[in-house]
């Protein structure tokens, strides 16, 4: 009967063990797991459209802004992710639950857009 106290014992120990392994190796899994954000995508789009749509201009020139907005947005979703630590998610995609970070994409936006360099010869439109 002696081993049933030292059996228990050991059972015990183990499972103690076993839940502070299985603790930390969640709170290690968790902390590798990006957070999600989300940006209204569409909005952006539908406003820089309207825009160019009321500035008259020929096609070349509506062109090489576009080229030059999509740039923009590539490089402040890129600015805004590193900056936070999230991977952004177009809102559609995002159920809830998300933080919207559209303003602060739009926020770089314009910053980049204060800071516009004129196109190399080999970018300039055709």
């Amino acid at each position: 009967m002696r081993s049933l106290p030292a059996f228990a014992a050991a059972l015990l120990l183990a499972a103690g063990v076993s839940a502070a392994v299985s603790a930390v190796t969640a709170r290690l899994a968790l902390e590798r797991v990006p957070r999600v954000a989300s940006v209204r995508l569409s909005n952006l789009t539908a406003d820089f459209i309207v825009k160019t749509l009321r500035q008259e201009g020929n096609n070349r020139e509506a062109l090489g802004a576009a080229r030059e907005w999509s740039r923009r947005l590539e490089e402040a979703l890129r600015r805004v992710s590193a900056r936070r630590g999230v991977v952004i998610l177009t809102s559609g995609a995002v159920a809830a639950g998300a933080q919207d970070l559209t303003r602060e994409v739009e926020a770089a936006m314009a910053e980049l857009a204060s800071q516009r360099r004129p196109p190399k010869k080999e970018e300039k439109i055709k």
